[in-house]
């Protein structure tokens, strides 16, 4: 290794003398050559653009990978320039558990079907949101990434190359203005007329002296300074074009943001697909999903239907019910619900919109098709999930939740 004790010595020195420099701009006590507002404006605007981005860039990776652990390991694994192991996502874990279970509690059993068909939905989303992942990654992370690790970068050594220029320059027309003032006082001391009877006539000599040597210093003086000045110019203009370069920055970034928004949208239509789907599979059989075969109440439809549905339905009217004989127990009331023996109130029925398809899963329920209009009411002792609905000479047990109730 060439150590150079000379150099060391001369760059440690220029260090020392730059920061007493500095911290006597800061103080007041030391000129300092201003930028123009442009340059500043840009200078504020990059120091924005770099604040902004790492914020967005550190966010962005929470919202993709909310583990910090799992964050950590990505960075080490980048920085050591190795590829990512593929990791499991959320959603295929439990859709592994739910197969699992399943399997257990026995494939044929309706909780069996039941949990092999969400986990197969839960590892349609865990695709989805590893691809959704995958692609927020390239078009958008790494575009923010590259900008902060390259052209910020690049950005902040020439921006230092220049702060350096600067002090070297406000350094210079601090020896020049000394040099200047030397030199008029020692003219000063030259124009004095000489007494050539003292005892050391001598004195005239050495101020005549000293005034051409201040003369040369000033022209020594006022060189450094047109040449620093020259460099300080270049190194202004290249760190100028450098920072208007942050538009083209935005302009790539803002294609980028595009990008990802278009990532997030399929992702969440994809999740929002999957999820219909299943609701209607699971509707379409919600009359096997009885967990004991020895329940008399009927199956709880308010699960069944899309959750889409649910948070967009109104609030649900009061329904009118048949008022209950006094004296006759709820069993009695229950023994009483075939919906082919019942009659409707004579006053109060509703009229429903179907939200879904739904099939009967016995003869005691009604069948029904989107978008169609029935009447519904209810009958005391059922289930609160479900109502009598009736089309024409058709009547049956209708999910309320299939439903939006019309005022």
């Amino acid at each position: 290794m060439d150590f150079n004790v000379k150099k060391l010595a001369s760059d440690a020195g220029v260090f020392f003398s730059r920061a007493m420099q500095f911290t006597e701009e800061k103080l007041g006590q030391a000129e300092k050559t201003e930028l123009d507002a442009h340059f500043e404006n840009l200078l504020a605007r990059a120091d924005s653009t770099k604040n902004w981005t790492e914020k967005i860039l550190r966010q962005t990776e929470v919202l993709l990978q909310p583990n910090p652990s799992a964050r950590v390991e990505e960075f080490l694994y980048e920085k050591l320039d190795r590829k990512v192991p593929s990791r499991v996502t959320n959603g295929e874990l439990l859709a592994q558990y739910m197969t699992e279970a399943a399997n257990d509690f026995g494939p044929g059993t309706p909780y069996g079907k039941t949990l092999i068909k969400v986990g197969e939905t839960q590892r349609r989303l865990g695709a989805a949101e590893r691809d959704f992942i995958h692609s927020a990654s390239i078009n958008f992370l790494t575009p923010l990434r590259n900008f902060l690790e390259g052209d910020w970068r690049t950005i902040s050594k020439e921006r230092r190359i220049l702060q350096n220029r600067r002090l070297d320059l406000d350094a210079c027309k601090a020896r020049l203005k000394k040099a200047k003032a030397a030199e008029a006082k020692a003219a000063c001391e030259g124009d004095a007329v000489p007494d050539f009877q003292e005892t050391r006539p001598r004195n005239y000599v050495l101020s005549a002296s000293a005034s051409a040597l201040w003369s040369d210093e000033v022209e020594k003086a006022e060189h450094e300074l047109r040449l620093t000045q020259t460099e300080f110019d270049r190194q202004a203009e290249v760190t100028r074009l450098l920072l208007e370069g942050i538009s083209s920055t935005h302009v790539n970034h803002l294609r980028c943001l595009h990008e990802f928004v278009e990532s997030q949208t399929n992702y969440y239509a994809q999740c929002y697909q999957y999820m219909l789907d299943l609701q209607k599979q699971l509707g379409r059989f919600s009359g096997t999903f009885v967990g004991n075969a020895e329940s008399t109440s009927p199956p709880p439809a308010a699960a069944s239907p899309p959750a889409v549905a649910a948070a967009t339905l109104p609030a649900v009217p009061t329904i009118p019910v048949v008022p209950t004989i006094v004296g006759v127990p709820n069993t009695v009331a229950e023994s009483v619900l075939n919906p082919n023996e019942v009659k409707p109130p004579t006053s109060g029925t509703r009229k429903a919109r179907v939200l879904y398809d739904y099939e009967a899963a016995d003869s005691t329920e009604l069948a029904l098709l989107a978008d169609e209009m029935i009447t519904v009411y209810s009958l005391p002792g059922m289930d609160p999930d479900w109502l009598i609905g009736e089309r024409g000479n058709q009547k049956g047990k209708v999910p309320v939740t299939y439903l939006e109730l019309l005022s």
